[in-house]
């Protein structure tokens, strides 16, 4: 036991010489550009949301149309890889062509036979495409 005290007591750290950084002096010249540094980037930060908002009304348009692009691009991917699922399955993708060239008959003999049901459609489709897109009246 005796020992285990002298041990302890030979031990004589010093945490403050030891793994300890010297202070930066005031008047040095990192400090000053880390000041300005620092201060330009809390500036950025704090009217951040000025930015963004000038960004955003300035872009409008082009936002929307990339958006509206990757969007198509997004849907497209995800049908052409439900339909590459769906033709997996067996007797799906003959019954979905039978269902498309029946569909097709039925619209050839419908509409475009005869040149009155071709008129007919002809009015029907520019109609619904005024609805959708807006008459230029």
């Amino acid at each position: 036991m005796t020992e285990l005290k002298s041990a302890e007591a030979k031990i004589n750290a010093s945490l403050e010489e030891s793994g300890s950084l010297a202070p930066l002096a005031e008047g040095d010249e990192s400090t000053a550009e880390l000041k300005a540094m620092l201060s330009k980037g809390v500036e950025v930060v704090s009217n951040l949301d000025s930015i963004l908002g000038k960004f955003f009304t300035e872009y409008k348009q082009l936002i929307i149309s990339l958006g509206l692009v990757f969007g198509a691009i997004v849907s497209v991917k995800l049908t052409l890889a439900l339909l590459s699922a769906l033709n997996e399955i067996p007797l799906v993708e003959p019954i979905l062509e039978l269902v498309g060239l029946g569909y097709s008959a039925w619209f050839v003999t419908r509409f475009m036979l005869k040149s009155e049901k071709r008129q007919e459609f002809y009015a029907k489709f520019s109609d619904t495409k005024d609805q959708v897109l807006g008459s230029k009246k």
